[in-house]
């Protein structure tokens, strides 16, 4: 893995900061994974999302975008997060809103425009995207952005992850600012019930991270604690440019807030199908928790990583069902 400086990897290194011309596909255009996916079953609780993530870390501010939906209800939510503080929720971020029960679009996923004002472009299928937001009470948020992925989808079954870059800018309060930075991805469809006492399968307690350089190298790796402490199911490395399967790995948060319970201090160690390690020490610059739905609470932190000595930008995710989260709080409290 290349050095890069934390500056150069803040700034995007050898991206400029300015939003090239967007090309107009024809609506509908996109790949399969691009659109919305025919259910498989009549299942009430099939579900499917589109999630982005991007950053302003030298104003310590993270930006999500989180749009749910559930065809055979005819039904979606959309949902958009700006936060800056290390102890943030949903009264105390600079905006959030999640808007509930909203008709499914009739434009395709390639092409979405949802009735809270997100709106989605595929520019060019699983690899690059016009990603946007305007407030729909009142002008408190404006997005436009061009997100270009890293790397192909990394794909496990029905759910897929992708590094990005975004350049672009936000309005916030009357604010404009420059966006230009790493970002990340993710798809998911299929059956996911709110119901359960464990968060992934058996695990009480889900992280989920990932961390880019300015060269673009980087990892993701999702954790599931199913008794013995956080391990690696589900992963990548990349390094020189070439992407591969984390085959081991664990996940220990080393430091947390006595207030909040937020993560401070990340350690991730792994092993990748290629035979290469890696170290990702990460620092968390701002921290922001809510039930992303009624029975999934989330702790979202933007990190600095140190990858191997090379410093990286991303996100750490503590993903916790409703009783896990619960009992985790009043476990510290004991102690």
């Amino acid at each position: 893995m290349r050095k890069a400086s934390a500056a150069a990897a803040l700034t995007g290194g050898r991206w400029s900061g300015q939003c090239l011309e967007m090309t107009t596909p024809p609506i509908g255009s996109g790949q399969p994974d691009d659109e919305f996916h025919v259910p498989t079953s009549d299942d009430g609780e099939w579900s499917e999302t589109c999630w982005f993530t991007f950053a302003i870390p030298e104003r310590r501010m993270s930006v999500q975008f989180y749009p749910y939906f559930r065809a055979n209800m005819g039904v979606a939510a959309g949902a958009v997060y700006v936060w800056d503080g290390m102890d943030g929720q949903l009264s105390t971020s600079r905006y959030a809103k999640n808007f509930w029960h909203l008709p499914m679009p009739t434009s395709p996923l390639s092409d979405m425009h949802l009735a809270n004002g997100i709106t989605y472009r595929a520019v060019e299928p699983t690899s690059r995207y016009t990603v946007g937001f305007d407030d729909p009470d009142g002008g408190d948020l404006h997005i436009e952005l061009d997100v270009r992925c890293i790397d192909q989808p990394f794909r496990l079954h029905t759910h897929y992850d992708q590094a990005t870059r975004a350049t672009g800018t936000i309005v916030l309060d009357g604010e404009t600012i420059a966006v230009d930075c790493v970002g990340f991805r993710d798809r998911s469809w299929g059956v996911r019930s709110q119901f359960g006492s464990a968060v992934m399968g058996p695990a009480t307690y889900a992280p989920y991270s990932w961390g880019t350089a300015a060269d673009d190298d980087g990892f993701f790796s999702m954790c599931g604690d199913f008794g013995n402490g956080a391990i690696n199911v589900h992963g990548f490395l990349r390094r020189d440019g070439v992407q591969a399967k984390i085959v081991s790995g664990t996940h220990q948060a080393l430091e947390r807030s006595d207030l909040t319970g937020y993560p401070l201090h990340v350690v991730i160690v792994g092993t990748d199908e290629l035979g290469r390690t890696f170290t990702a020490d990460g620092r968390a610059i701002n921290g922001f928790g809510w039930n992303i739905n009624p029975n999934l609470y989330t702790i979202n932190s933007l990190m600095h990583w140190s990858i191997d000595g090379v410093d990286a930008f991303g996100e750490q995710h503590d993903n916790w069902s409703a009783a896990s989260i619960r009992e985790f709080h009043r476990a510290r409290r004991r102690d």
